[in-house]
């Protein structure tokens, strides 16, 4: 199955990257095919994810998936809007792909951690995942792009502190909504 050989693919690659071994490109495909099935997985991640949280306390309807599915997919936005905000500040046209691609695999991961393993067992995993998803962030910057240490740094700790402000200011929004007047 596709899918299946494409997430035993990413943790290959994955594993291969952070021990520094140069082969780890060839087991993402980083081509607009391979983001369209990162990104398909990560949506199907993403729904898996609502939905097992959701089975404890009630089933949810429509709207509160959609929520659902919109909060756990900020790491995402985040990432892609400082990649282009680093590439546009850095002046450089490097390819995205190489970034992107096993990034969203990455980022599966840290929806895996942080959504299932917080909602049971509470706040301590979700700084833990935040400092895990940097780590991998970094690693991926200074493997696919060339960065040197600190852009790389900044990058995974830009990507981490905007998904931290959007979910606070979604969070804050939310409560804004809900409040009566």
């Amino acid at each position: 199955m596709k899918i299946w050989t494409a997430l035993r693919n990413a943790a290959k690659g994955w594993v291969l990257l952070l021990r520094g071994n140069a082969g780890w490109r060839e087991q993402f495909t980083r081509s607009a095919a391979g983001l369209a099935t990162a990104l398909a997985i990560f949506i199907f991640i993403v729904f898996l994810t609502v939905i097992i949280v959701a089975i404890g306390t009630d089933i949810p309807g429509l709207f509160a998936i959609l929520a659902g599915m919109f909060a756990l997919s900020l790491p995402l936005v985040s990432m892609a809007l400082v990649l282009a905000g680093t590439r546009m500040a850095l002046g450089v046209a490097g390819p995205t792909y190489d970034v992107l691609v096993p990034g969203t695999y990455a980022l599966m991961g840290f929806i895996v951690v942080e959504g299932l393993l917080a909602s049971l067992f509470g706040g301590p995993i979700v700084v833990v995942s935040w400092l895990a998803l940097g780590y991998l962030l970094y690693r991926l910057a200074r493997a696919a792009t060339g960065w040197h240490a600190g852009i790389s740094i900044g990058f995974a700790v830009l990507t981490v502190l905007l998904l931290v402000a959007m979910r606070q200011a979604l969070y804050m929004l939310s409560s804004i909504a809900g409040s009566p007047s």
